[in-house]
C-alpha cells in the first residue's frame, strides 16, 4: 500500500510571499494591458515588503491570520 505525505497547512510567512509574488505579477500584466500607472502598485508592494522586514508590521499578515491562514502551521508568526 503507496501512502501519500501528510500536507501541512501552509505557514503565515510562505502565504505572505506566495500572495506579494501573485501580486506583483498581476500588477505587471495591468501595466501591460490597462495603465502604466500601475507600476505604483507595484512600488507599494515592494516598499511594503521592505518595510515589515524592518518592523514586523504587515497588514497582509495581519488579514490573513485573521482568515486563520497558518494555524497549526511550523514555524512562528512574522506579524504582530
Amino acid at each position: 500500500m503507496i501512502t501519500q505525505p501528510r500536507r501541512r497547512p501552509m505557514s503565515l510567512e510562505r502565504a505572505i510571499m506566495a500572495f506579494a509574488g501573485v501580486m506583483i505579477l498581476l500588477s505587471i500584466v495591468l501595466t501591460q494591458f490597462v495603465s502604466p500607472w500601475f507600476w505604483l502598485m507595484t512600488a507599494f508592494i515592494g516598499l511594503n515588503l521592505f518595510q515589515s522586514a524592518f518592523t514586523g508590521f504587515c497588514p497582509a499578515g495581519m488579514v490573513m491570520k485573521r482568515m486563520g491562514i497558518g494555524r497549526g502551521a511550523d514555524g512562528s508568526s512574522c506579524c504582530r
